[in-house]
């Protein structure tokens, strides 16, 4: 799962700000109605007040009044990277219903200016770690993951990485005139759900489950 280090230098700049943040996401989960968070996040909130959330199908409960991420199976406290993705999510949701309108990284809030990083990281690394697997490889990679299939691109899957915000996959296989491609797109409704920075993490860690799904 998620861990904190070995990212690019702008993934890592964005994971220090989201850091940051997490001792102010419980304060302010402090003061909300529970009820109100399930329903403008999508958590479930179990009968002794705990939510719980799937995040890159895994099961995490956060439970009042330290709202501390844990794994629902082990009780085992998470990293304060995944802490500080899932309360920021918490915090960040309104209740916008998902759009299932595909956008490109550029054409989230900001993300034109950090778009070429993204590509570089996320979309064209993951073509390049592919190798000569190509788009067969894509395929195995997303449907280990369970990926629902998208008319999109030569190969596109969609997936759910947390209860609001959708995500997917697209390959374009190359030929003698232009090399492969991949693109990692967004619901335009996400950054609503996560500020870019985290949804920039959020698509380098879907990469990253592919290619192992891939490659494993």
């Amino acid at each position: 799962m998620l861990r904190q280090g070995g990212h690019p230098a702008g993934l890592q700049e964005w994971f220090d700000r989201l850091a940051g943040r997490i001792a102010e996401a419980r304060a302010q989960l402090g003061q909300v109605a529970p009820s109100k968070v399930a329903l403008y996040s999508g958590c479930d909130l179990d009968a002794d007040a705990a939510f719980r959330l799937t995040f890159f199908w895994r099961d995490y409960l956060i439970r009042p009044p330290d709202f501390v991420v844990r794994r629902a199976d082990t009780g085992e406290e998470v990293t304060s990277f995944i802490q500080a993705l899932i309360l920021t999510y918490m915090t960040t949701a309104d209740g916008t219903t998902p759009s299932s309108r595909w956008i490109a990284f550029r054409e989230l809030p900001d993300g034109m200016f950090y778009a070429q990083a993204f590509r570089g990281y996320a979309e064209d690394w993951l073509v390049r770690e592919l190798g000569d697997g190509g788009i067969s490889a894509f395929r195995r990679g997303a449907e280990k993951l369970g990926g629902a299939p998208l008319e999109l691109g030569d190969a596109g899957y969609a997936f759910a990485v947390l209860p609001r915000i959708h995500m997917a996959a697209l390959y374009w296989l190359g030929d003698d005139e232009f090399p492969s491609r991949a693109s990692i797109l967004f619901e335009d409704t996400a950054c609503r759900y996560m500020p870019t920075d985290g949804l920039a993490i959020l698509g380098s860690h879907l990469v990253g489950a592919l290619v192992r799904a891939a490659q494993g």
